[in-house]
């Protein structure tokens, strides 16, 4: 797997990060809410994770 040095990442039970360098190996990820109307970080998800 190769890093993406533009998307940082320290959820290391994600199967796309790598964790040595804290970085994901995905090209790219989508970013969502679980909110109506989000308001702060926490409203905010990766729906690119996937469980190692």
């Amino acid at each position: 797997m190769e890093v993406n040095k533009s998307i940082k990442c320290s959820i290391e039970n994600c199967k796309y990060n790598y964790p040595s360098e804290d970085y994901c190996t995905l090209s790219q990820i989508k970013i969502g809410t679980h909110e109506a109307n989000p308001t702060v970080i926490e409203c905010t998800d990766c729906e690119s994770f996937e469980l190692k």
